[in-house]
């Protein structure tokens, strides 16, 4: 660790940590691609049914109605809808495979292709069973947004106690584990998706519900080893979620290619245990446990650092102050609109290039995952813009985070316009998409940054606070796609869901331009808190002390006065 700073190998492990936090929110918006039968795949069975003539019609017929008499739970998971597989008796499969030449042209179908029915049927001699791999389920539009957003449902109930449990356990801990169970939850998907979309919904509810502890837990570890002047670059291991979704998306697309996209998910659980081992060896919660550490970097930090960031237990979050904090509310509103242009190019973005643009599942993956790349890139660059301009003063912490939020939230409204309009056009579609998330990058050093300037000590809540809202364009954006898009496959269907996303962006990032500040708040400072709690006790302990003393010098008045009043008696006597 001597040439090696501790806070660079943070760096590393926390971008990786995000990347495989982001890997678990996306890889079903991929795989559902080659999971469902395709809008496409229904017409063209649909048109071969009716076109299948004479004695292969015969044939065909009773193919179907052994389909048919199969029990629903069967037929629900071989989902009926695509053409006939590979099976036992070989007249059907020499019917099918010409059916299948004459109305494309002699493209064939093999049982990796899509558009294939795969199930069972039942012959003379016995029933084949396909494998679970090579199964495609019958999900419309509605059902497939229900499921998409599943993630989000309860992603926001434990942003606030990942913040907490992170303040009080530590961030080496919470988001650890966060990772590591989501991605040992991905073994499962494919097991439970064959049972019904209804059980795949309630494993992903549960999957956001825990890894929604990881984001507001990292910013305790951020505001306990990151000086002022390094946020913005170190925020950018954030990103990580970005070349996360740029790596994976197309390397899903290849492995769902020359595999299956079960292979997807036992590759996500593989990968998550790898990465929890790694940051169990190297991370720990702040540079005072740190066994490797240098001397000279501890001392630099502690004084970067000073009295803004360090704990009493003795006095509680300042909740009140918290929840009626302006600059509190700008980064939640930033964050909402933010999430919401981020979240519907994101999870959408695989059945946009594949249902309107016709890509394949490969070049789906490249074109999906290549905006977040950039998002990346430009996220770096722009930090380290950011952190110059607050090391040589040339701009103040405020007017910078509002600059880089104008960027992530108006600007990136403004392209997803001209995307709403424009993306009928395929090449003007990717270049807009790309674009559009790139100067989400910007992000990193706007309102993430943010609220670790105005509550370093209480970063993980405020963030926990934000993210709980912000949160909620993760399962509200996808329904309403879903509405818009149902049965509705179309480039002005698409345009509606671009415009809402746009409108979200703008209006948020207004807001914070016109609204937010970005300075340290009073009741982040422990010590003065304390310093207020201990002079009220004072104070009561004074008050109750002068009472009883007073209470003293009344009780020797009237003891004197008493014997005062019997010495006058005796004197008369």
């Amino acid at each position: 660790m001597s040439n090696v700073q501790a806070r660079t190998v943070l760096w590393y492990l926390v971008f990786i940590g995000f990347a495989v936090n982001y890997m678990i929110r996306i890889n079903l918006n991929i795989t559902i691609v080659e999971m469902v039968v395709s809008t496409k795949s229904k017409t063209i069975s649909a048109t071969a049914t009716t076109t299948i003539s004479s004695p292969a019609a015969a044939v065909a017929s009773e193919a179907f109605d052994a389909l048919a008499e199969l029990p629903a739970s069967l037929r629900s998971a071989s989902s009926m809808s695509g053409e006939i597989g590979d099976y036992n008796t070989t007249t059907i499969a020499t019917i099918t495979a010409k059916t299948t030449e004459e109305l494309n042209a002699g493209e064939r179908y093999n049982s990796t292709s899509s558009g294939h029915l795969h199930g069972y049927l039942k012959n003379d001699a016995a029933s084949h069973e396909i494998p679970h791999e090579q199964i495609r389920f019958n999900w419309d539009e509605y059902q497939q947004g229900l499921v998409l957003g599943s993630f989000f449902w309860a992603h926001w109930v434990t942003q606030i106690p990942g913040g907490i449990l992170a303040k009080k356990y530590g961030t080496k801990l919470v988001f650890g584990l966060a990772n590591a169970i989501g991605c040992w939850m991905c073994f499962l998907i494919p097991y439970v998706s064959h049972w019904d979309y209804r059980a795949l919904i309630i494993l992903r509810v549960l999957q956001g519900l825990v890894t929604g502890l990881a984001w507001p837990a990292m910013h305790v570890l951020t505001a306990k080893w990151i000086p002022p002047n390094e946020r913005s670059k170190f925020v950018t291991a954030y990103l990580g979620s970005s070349v996360g979704i740029a790596v994976f998306y197309p390397f899903f697309g290849y492995i769902m290619h020359w595999g299956s996209w079960v292979w997807v998910y036992h590759f996500c659980g593989i990968l998550g245990t790898v990465w929890w081992f790694g940051w169990l060896f190297f991370v720990y919660d702040s540079p005072a446990q740190h066994p490797r550490i240098s001397e000279s970097e501890v001392r630099y930090i502690e004084k970067s650092l000073g009295a803004s960031v360090h704990s009493a237990k003795a006095v509680g979050t300042p909740w009140k102050e918290i929840l009626l904090s302006r600059p509190v509310w700008m980064n939640v509103i930033a964050q909402w609109g933010g999430i919401w242009g981020l979240f519907t190019l994101m999870t959408q973005a695989p059945t946009y290039f594949r249902v309107i643009h016709n890509w394949n599942i490969r070049a789906t993956g490249i074109l999906s995952g290549l905006p977040h790349l950039m998002r990346m890139i430009f996220a770096y660059f722009f930090s380290l813009f950011a952190d110059y301009l607050l090391k040589t003063e040339k701009m103040s912490r405020t007017n910078l985070r509002k600059l880089a939020t104008a960027i992530c939230c108006i600007v990136k409204g403004l392209v997803v316009v001209a995307l709403a309009y424009f993306g009928h056009n395929s090449t003007a579609a990717i270049v807009l998409l790309t674009v559009a998330t790139m100067f989400h990058g910007a992000v990193s050093s706007g309102p993430l940054a943010s609220i670790v300037d105005i509550a370093p000590n209480f970063a993980g809540i405020v963030l926990g606070i934000s993210g709980m809202i912000g949160v909620l364009p993760g399962f509200i954006s996808p329904y309403i796609v879903g509405i818009l898009t149902l049965g509705n496959q179309t480039f002005e269907s698409w345009k509606y869901v671009f415009l809402i996303c746009a409108a979200m962006l703008i209006g948020s990032g207004v807001l914070y331009v016109l609204f937010a500040e970005s300075t340290l708040q009073k009741w982040n400072d422990y010590n003065s808190r304390a310093d207020d709690k201990e002079l009220m006790q004072l104070t009561k302990d004074d008050l109750i002390t002068a009472k009883i003393n007073l209470n003293k010098t009344e009780e020797m008045k009237a003891e004197s006065d008493v014997a005062d009043e019997e010495k006058v008696q005796k004197t008369s006597g």
